[in-house]
């Protein structure tokens, strides 16, 4: 049975031609394999009803389909994937009759890039309240009451440690997302109400924020030493904690950090280049150290080897599924 909106019929129909539009993008960059839906690629309004079905088929099959990490990187790289783009998808997933967790996942991300895109650029912290972040998703989650729901407790507490964190190491050491992400699985279908959506959409897009801090703090404090290493004639760092060279040239390594800069900016649950940025900063602090000590201002190479490596696993930055 259709269930093509009967208030509207062309422009649901609009929608589902733009969720296909989108989708064959996708499928052409991750090389998934599809046939074409006629009904879909057809200009010529809206089909019968059986034409409808064959639509919503194609689309449910590409949903299953498509992962979240594929997802989330068409949304972050694409032109295709636009506000209305973003709507449709999400209003999609909103109106399932079940859930699974992949859909939860997916609705997860889609509230918090909505969000994201939407929300002045002063808002930040958290003083940010959920009455905020709910008249700011109105147009599409509508009216929500916001109303006290104590498993969602702990997510205060989590964004109290995410804001208190002095650096990427600290944040991740303290397994925040890991922790938000365990209380967002265990959920179920209460994931699915109107206030804990608002509430994860605000969880999700406050530890965006202090990600992104906390990135910048830390390439300003890497690339800040290495000039420090550089007016004190050290050319070269032992970097190999950090997958570097035991001879790494440091103007090659403030090269790779402004590089950074625009990489995580695309994408900020980039996984191990993050563990990377974690171990150069290590590598970097123990230099200018190892610099010290010897009062080296004609030393031409410090060695980061003997400091202790920070353990960072490639999946400790994740704010939303498996990658």
């Amino acid at each position: 049975m259709s269930t093509l909106s009967k208030t509207n019929p062309n422009a649901a129909w609009q929608n589902m031609r733009r969720l296909y539009s989108a989708y064959l993008a996708l499928s052409r960059e991750f090389a998934i394999e599809t046939q074409p839906c006629a009904e879909l690629e057809s200009e010529s309004g809206v089909p019968s009803a059986e034409g409808i079905t064959r639509g919503e088929h194609w689309l449910a099959d590409m949903d299953q389909r498509v992962q979240i990490h594929q997802l989330r990187q068409f949304v972050q790289t694409s032109a295709q994937a636009d506000e209305a783009f973003l709507h449709a998808l999400l209003s999609c997933h909103l109106k399932k009759e079940k859930h699974t967790e992949q859909d939860r996942d997916k609705v997860d991300f889609l509230l918090v890039q909505i969000f994201s895109q939407a929300a002045p650029s002063d808002i930040s912290g958290p003083s940010l309240s959920l009455a905020e972040v709910a008249k700011i998703l109105q147009p599409i989650l509508g009216t929500v009451e916001i109303s006290a729901s104590d498993w969602l407790d702990p997510l205060e507490d989590l964004l109290g440690k995410a804001y208190r964190a002095k650096n990427l190491n600290e944040l991740f050491t303290s397994r925040i997302i890991e922790q938000g992400r365990h209380i967002k699985a265990s959920s179920g279908d209460k994931f699915f109400e109107p206030s804990s959506l608002v509430a994860f959409a605000r969880f999700g897009f406050l530890v965006r924020r202090a990600f992104f801090r906390l990135m910048h703090q830390d390439l300003n404090t890497i690339l800040d030493g290495l000039r420090d290493l550089e007016a004190q004639g050290v050319t070269t760092l032992d970097c190999r904690k950090a997958q570097f060279a035991a001879d790494e040239p440091v103007s090659r390594l403030r090269m790779i950090c402004q590089s950074w800069k625009v990489m995580f900016h695309a994408e900020y649950s980039s996984g191990q280049p993050l563990c990377i940025l974690v171990d150069l900063r290590t590598a970097v602090e123990s230099a200018l150290m190892h610099a010290a000590r010897r009062g080296a201002p004609k030393a031409k190479a410090a060695a980061a080897g003997s400091a202790q490596e920070f353990e960072v696993s490639g999946g400790s930055w994740d704010a939303d599924a498996k990658e």
